[in-house]
């Protein structure tokens, strides 16, 4: 496994008891730029999602996309020799990250006062569904679960339906991004002051920050206005939203001060200050016609394609709707590396999302790998904690360490 030592991280050392995929995304974003991130793994079966997605080989891909670059520890935490290795790590670390249940780590013998006094300066980043305070705080969760709590889910979908999920995983990335950024704001601040710090990360809280304008929107008008779903179109802004053409749909924007510039690319310059059509609450008041004026537009030309061409004649913004599939081909999503290919020691070569973060002069997507479970038993017990080889296999023949090649 490489580790550039010009990586932005490099020198850092996390401990990550994170599993599925909020917290696994805020380690995966410091192992990337090059800290030195130990997963621990639950023995035997280490994390949850090494059940997942095993297309290739028994390997879940799952956990390759999640683990880049990651070193596996898998301990028997239920056994006291398991737990005092945890311990003997903490003292080597910055920085751990957890996403257990509010409440387990204190059950594990391990809570932010215990690491403190393990390690002073330790920093925990406890990330959670619905964050570690409050009356819902130890109801287990998953992002659905703080989405739907947030009231993110009643705006997504038709009106006239019930609510629809997202099938990607928007919170649990979203919240390990805000985690990710806690955890690099707390170094900053140890730097500072030599202090530690104990960080709570809620998916809830993450989702309801995605709320643009629909909170201030009911509280200042005393619901007045009560936002809910719209369907494939914005609510507060006309046009905008996901527009019918010939052969499939386009992604369109045309609200403010892009109305002329869609009107223009439409030939109906006459619309750009007609009365009906001014402004955007004008065009909301009048969204039947507008919708009508412009899907039927869209469909003069012969596929998605000619009409985004030219409506980007036009700068209108627009997209057309791409497929998975379509997205893995696309030539500026892979110039950018926007879409990765690694290749796995176990399941071969495949496709990922890449590194969204890029530092420029620097190579974003390098060529990590994830471990296999309990992979770097050995070299971290031995590197770090000076074990003996004989030790570390009579940890081995007792059952505290585990490994498998999968």
């Amino acid at each position: 496994m490489s580790q550039a030592p010009d990586q932005i991280l490099t020198g850092f050392r996390l401990l990550d008891f994170t599993r599925a995929l909020a917290g696994p995304t805020c380690t995966r974003l410091f192992a990337e730029l090059g800290a030195d991130v130990i997963k621990i793994e639950s023995a035997p079966s280490g994390d949850m999602t090494r059940r997942i997605s095993k297309i290739r080989n028994e390997r879940s891909l799952y956990f390759v996309q999640q683990s880049l670059n990651k070193k596996s520890v898998c301990v028997d935490l239920r056994k006291p020799e398991g737990m005092a290795l945890i311990k003997e790590l903490v003292k080597e670390c910055d920085v751990v990250v957890e996403n257990f249940k509010p409440g387990v780590m204190a059950e594990m013998g391990i809570d932010y006062q215990t690491l403190k006094n393990i390690k002073p300066d330790i920093i925990l980043c406890s990330i959670s569904a619905l964050g570690q305070s409050g009356p819902l705080a130890t109801k287990p969760g998953y992002d659905y679960i703080a989405q739907a709590y947030s009231g993110v889910t009643s705006m997504i979908g038709d009106p006239n339906d019930a609510p629809m999920i997202p099938l990607v995983g928007v919170g649990d990335v979203m919240t390990g991004v805000h985690g990710a950024f806690a955890v690099a704001a707390a170094l900053l601040y140890r730097q500072r002051t030599g202090e530690g710090k104990h960080i709570d990360i809620g998916l809830v809280d993450s989702y309801y920050h995605c709320h643009e304008v629909n909170v201030h929107q009911y509280s200042a008008t005393n619901g007045a206005i009560n936002p809910t779903r719209a369907g494939r179109h914005v609510a507060y802004v006309c046009p905008a939203g996901v527009y019918r053409a010939t052969g499939g749909n386009i992604m369109l924007m045309g609200f403010l001060h892009h109305w002329a510039d869609l009107c223009r690319a439409m030939a109906r310059t006459d619309l750009i200050d007609h009365e009906n059509f001014k402004d955007d609450p004008s065009r909301l008041k009048h969204f039947p016609e507008v919708l009508e004026q412009i899907e039927t537009w869209l469909k003069t030309f012969p596929d998605v394609s000619s009409a985004v061409t030219h409506l980007e004649k036009f700068n209108v913004p627009c997209a057309p709707i791409l497929s998975v599939e379509e997205t893995t081909k696309h030539p500026h999503l892979l110039a950018r590396g926007t879409v990765r290919t690694i290749n796995d020691p176990v399941a071969g070569e495949f496709q990922i999302p890449g590194m969204p973060i890029k530092f420029i002069g620097s190579e974003a997507n390098q060529d990590f790998v994830a471990p296999t479970l309990g992979q770097h038993n050995s070299d971290v017990l031995r590197d770090l904690l000076g074990k003996s080889e004989v030790e570390i296999k009579q940890l081995e023949a007792s059952g505290v360490l585990f490994a498998r090649e999968v």
